[in-house]
């Protein structure tokens, strides 16, 4: 996807960032019709209310079972995050988390419980599942507020939590991939922040092998690669494409009570095929996760790089209590991400951010940097407050994410039996 400076003002994000503006107007369409008006100053609002990412959907039901049943919010809210930490299948925390680069598995958590004010934190844990609970331990059972590595693992087991290995065989399977295709590639040089950083080249086309016959031999290369490593038929398309572009998965959620207590709560395997010891934002309270209870609490999910630089979730509860709606409390701290790259859409395109936001009231908003990762395939939050349902996130920008190098649209040849993407 190539813009001119004519494209970039007209997607409105230069005039955005100026104005203090979203591209999108409120009450943005969800997938199951029109959005409530979730984002306006004044109630009523439905309490309680649960509000996480979208991994977390098959999860919601039971944990507002128990919210609404006296239970309390920092409970509920890991009873979410434990779906997904649990599930095999789930390649973006937990166990099968994608491993770092040494093929290892390393995880990160935080939680903060508003009605007693008090954080947990673990950062590049391996070897324990459910890093959430270690967080929440942490907390519980400690002086401190965050553990990391080691020190956190026995921690753990102290605790009495098991270890075990959290590298699934599929997982393994596509860090074989990776660390074939990327021998000559890994996260090792500058960053997109260094002023020298470079984008990749894509390779050399020609007038006999333009760019798509090029990205088309590459897809066949590695899906060809993927049958020598085992993995299913099904599942080769979808491993090519988190070889390409390294995936940053993560959960966040928070939940409120009628008695209007919140809490929340994110975890990650982090940033897939990352340099060991390296924390995202995840662990970070005040920019993966950030609670007050006397306003609300946000979470992210993304480049915990950037996050970080702009302290996301702590930036948009403070936007709350300065009188922002949820909406506009995101949308103000993806604008700076976007400030601390002068708008340059070569490097912006490399990033994504979506934040989860609920205020004390019951308001609530999902805001993202890009509309999706790929077509077809937007940014969606998961929200229960009686009524479960995905709701589309609010986008700051038109258009995709990891576009550069642009991957392509996949003949339906290559698609055949494929769950790309789903």
């Amino acid at each position: 996807m190539t813009f001119s400076r004519r494209d970039f003002v007209k997607t409105s994000l230069l005039g955005a960032v100026a104005a203090g503006v979203g591209t999108q107007a409120q009450g943005e369409e969800s997938e199951q019709g029109a959005a409530p008006e979730r984002d306006a100053q004044s109630g009523p609002h439905k309490r309680p209310i649960i509000v996480c990412a979208n991994n977390g959907y098959a999860h919601l039901e039971n944990a507002f079972a128990f919210l609404k049943g006296g239970g309390d919010t920092l409970d509920a809210a890991l009873k979410v995050v434990k779906g997904p930490e649990d599930d095999p299948d789930d390649d973006s925390v937990g166990l099968g988390g994608l491993p770092n680069e040494e093929g290892v598995v390393e995880l990160d958590a935080c939680c903060m419980h508003g009605p007693t004010r008090r954080a947990g934190s673990v950062g590049g844990v391996r070897n324990i599942k459910n890093v959430s609970l270690v967080s929440k331990a942490v907390m519980e059972h400690t002086g401190h507020v965050m553990l990391v590595g080691e020190g956190a693992e026995r921690f753990a087991v102290a605790l009495g939590f098991p270890r075990e290995n959290l590298l699934t065989e599929h997982s393994r399977k596509i860090w074989l991939l990776w660390k074939e295709f990327h021998s000559t590639k890994d996260w090792w040089g500058p960053g997109l922040a260094d002023p020298h950083w470079q984008p990749p080249a894509t390779g050399p086309a020609s007038k006999d092998k333009p760019q798509s016959e090029l990205w088309r031999q590459r897809i066949e290369d590695l899906q060809a690669r993927a049958a020598d490593l085992g993995i299913e038929p099904e599942h080769r398309l979808a491993a090519v494409h988190k070889v390409l572009f390294p995936q940053t998965g993560t959960i966040h959620c928070s939940a409120l009570n009628d008695k209007d207590e919140i809490s929340g709560c994110t975890t990650t395997s982090g940033l897939a095929f990352k340099l060991p010891g390296r924390c995202g934002d995840s662990p970070i309270i005040g920019a993966g996760c950030y609670t007050d209870q006397d306003v609300g609490s946000a979470g992210a999910t993304g480049s915990g790089e950037e996050n970080i630089k702009v302290a996301g979730a702590h930036t948009i509860v403070e936007n709350m209590r300065h009188g922002m709606s949820p909406q506009e409390a995101g949308l103000d701290a993806l604008k700076r991400i976007v400030r601390n790259y002068n708008g340059d859409m070569n490097k912006l395109r490399f990033m994504d951010m979506t934040y989860y936001i609920l205020r004390k009231d019951g308001a609530y908003a999902g805001v993202s940097l890009w509309e999706g990762y790929s077509k077809g395939n937007p940014h969606k939050i998961a929200v229960h407050d009686g009524n479960l349902r995905a709701e589309v996130a609010v986008s700051l920008m038109k258009g995709y994410s990891q576009e550069y190098p642009p991957f392509p649209d996949i003949p339906e040849d290559l698609k055949k039996g494929s769950v790309y993407l789903k």
